[in-house]
C-alpha cells in the first residue's frame, strides 16, 4: 500500500460537554467559533467531530457542527469520525454530505461506522442492532450511486427506490472519500472493498499496522487499488508535566464519557505525558501507516483550549519533519 509521506494532524469536537448533566447544557455560536479559530491558527489540518443519539454525555448533530466550522474557517480539512450511518436512510444523507462538501469546497472527509457500544442509539432511531453491517455496506452504495447526479435505481435489502436523480452532482468525481471505522474483521473487509480509507480508534500501533495489511489483502482479492487510501486514528491525548499527572486526568474524564474503568484502556490507547512522550507516542501511529491523527484532548473542559495551545506550540514542532 503506497502512502503519503506527511503527516496531518487534527482536534476531535467542537463543542462538548464533559460532566454528568446538572442543568440544561446550552452551548454558544461563540463557542463553537472560538474552539474552530484557535485550531485554525494554531496549525492543526482538520477539525473533526463524531456522532450519537442518545449517548452517556450530551451529544450535537455532526453535520450541523461542520456546516459552521465550514463557515469559520475556510482552511481546515472537516472531518466526521464516524457517522453512525445504520441509523438512518442513505438518500437523506447523501443530500446532507453532498452539500457539504459542495459549500466547503471539496473539504469533507465522511467517515462512517456501525455503532453498537451504545444500544440507546437503536433504540431511539428503531433500528436492530444485529443489522448494523448489512444497513452500512448497502447504504454505502446508495450514496455513491446518488452522488453520481444521474438517474439511477436501486432495489436492495434494506433500501429502495425508483429511478430519479440526484443534483446537484458532488463536488469530487465519486463523492466527498468515504472513511470507514472499525476494528472487525468484517468492518476492515468492509473498508477494503467499499471505501476511501479507514479510521480507527482505541487501536494500538501493532493493532492499526496488522488491521491495515488485512485491508490490503481483503482489497487485492477484490481487485482493487488501495494506492492512495486514506488511514486516519483518533487519538486520546493529554500533555502534562509527567505521565502520571496526564494518566490520572485522561482517566477521570474518559471514565465518565464511556460510563466505566478507563484506566487500564487509557495506558493502552491514549497518547499521554510530557511532550516528548506525545511525540514519540504519535510516531509509532505514523510507522503504523497512519497519516491522519485526530487528537482528542481529554480531561476537564475548562483546560481544553490549554491542552490544543500546548500540544501545538510544544509537540508538533517535535513532529516537524512528517508534518503536512
Amino acid at each position: 500500500m503506497k502512502l503519503p509521506d506527511k503527516l496531518h494532524i487534527g482536534v476531535q469536537t467542537i463543542h462538548r460537554r464533559t460532566e454528568p448533566a446538572v442543568g440544561p447544557w446550552r452551548p454558544t455560536i461563540d463557542e463553537g467559533r472560538h474552539l474552530v479559530e484557535l485550531v485554525d491558527r494554531s496549525g492543526y489540518s482538520s477539525i473533526w467531530v463524531g456522532d450519537h443519539l442518545s449517548f452517556a454525555l450530551p451529544y450535537l448533530d455532526p453535520f450541523v457542527q461542520l456546516a459552521q466550522a465550514a463557515v469559520i474557517s475556510e482552511r481546515l480539512m472537516l472531518g466526521l469520525g464516524v457517522y453512525l450511518l445504520p441509523l438512518r436512510h442513505p438518500g437523506p444523507v447523501a443530500k446532507q454530505a453532498v452539500t457539504l462538501d459542495l459549500l466547503s469546497g471539496g473539504r469533507f472527509i465522511f467517515g462512517v461506522g456501525v455503532g453498537g457500544e451504545f444500544k440507546t442509539d437503536f433504540q431511539v432511531a428503531g433500528v436492530p442492532v444485529d443489522e448494523r453491517g448489512a444497513r452500512l455496506s448497502e447504504a454505502i452504495m446508495v450514496m455513491r450511486k446518488l452522488w453520481t447526479g444521474e438517474k439511477v435505481s436501486h432495489d436492495g435489502r434494506f433500501f429502495s427506490f425508483p429511478e430519479l436523480a440526484m443534483t446537484p452532482e458532488s463536488y469530487r468525481p465519486g463523492g466527498p472519500p468515504i472513511w470507514c471505522g472499525g476494528r472487525s474483521e468484517a468492518a476492515l473487509k468492509r473498508a477494503a472493498e467499499l471505501a476511501d480509507g479507514w479510521v480507527s480508534y482505541v487501536v494500538t500501533p501493532d493493532m492499526f499496522r496488522g488491521s491495515l495489511e488485512k485491508i490490503e489483502d481483503a482489497a487485492q482479492a477484490a481487485g482493487r487499488s488501495v494506492d492512495g487510501f486514506g488511514t486516519g486514528h483518533l487519538l486520546f491525548a493529554r500533555i502534562d508535566d509527567s505521565y502520571e499527572q496526564a494518566l490520572e486526568a485522561a482517566v477521570e474524564s474518559l471514565s465518565v464519557r464511556y460510563a466505566m474503568d478507563f484506566r487500564e484502556p487509557a495506558k493502552r490507547y491514549c497518547a499521554l505525558g510530557t511532550p516528548d512522550d506525545m511525540a514519540a507516542r504519535v510516531r509509532e501511529y505514523y510507522d503504523a501507516g497512519v497519516r491522519h491523527i485526530v487528537m482528542d484532548f481529554v480531561g476537564p473542559y475548562e483546560q481544553r483550549e490549554q491542552q490544543i495551545e500546548r500540544f501545538a506550540a510544544e509537540v508538533m514542532p517535535l513532529l516537524g519533519d512528517l508534518r503536512a
